[in-house]
């Protein structure tokens, strides 16, 4: 009788940390936009006999990476956004991890030229008891995918 197979076990997604160039980012609550979307273009030449057109990859985009966190003292995100609307935008790379249970490094998500595109703050409400979270949007020219 053959060996079983090793089992594989699917990681947890709420094991990560990021890590955001010149900025100490914290503890991050959610991380969302790890995507890579290319346009299908089709193609078909004017002598074609066929009647379906030949698909192409076309340009390859990546959507902003939203980051969600509680707000405290810290204002470097806050920062950090503010060099944009004043003109200056400062690009910086950064990463975002997955840790396995042990909290020990499985894959990075790493994203090059990024700048915050937005900026959100809390929702305020004197009868709610949550958490007030922060969000920002960073838009970024690239993302590559490591795994450990």
């Amino acid at each position: 009788m053959p060996p079983k197979p090793a089992r594989t076990d699917p990681y947890t997604v709420f094991n990560f940390r990021v890590e955001l160039d010149g900025i100490v980012a914290g503890s991050f609550t959610e991380v969302t936009g790890l995507d890579s979307v290319t346009e299908v273009i089709d193609y078909r030449t004017g002598d074609s006999k066929t009647t379906s057109a030949v698909k192409l990859p076309g340009l390859t985009k990546y959507p902003n990476i939203v980051l969600k966190r509680g707000i405290t003292r810290d204002l470097s995100l806050w920062q950090w956004r503010k060099t944009v609307v004043d003109g200056h935008t400062e690009r910086r790379n950064g990463v975002i991890i997955l840790l396995d249970e042990s909290r020990n490094e499985v894959m990075r998500w790493m994203f090059r030229n990024g700048w915050p595109a937005k900026w959100e703050g809390p929702d305020l409400n004197a009868a709610s008891s949550e958490v007030a979270i922060e969000t920002i949007e960073i838009a970024h020219e690239g993302l590559e995918l490591e795994s450990a």
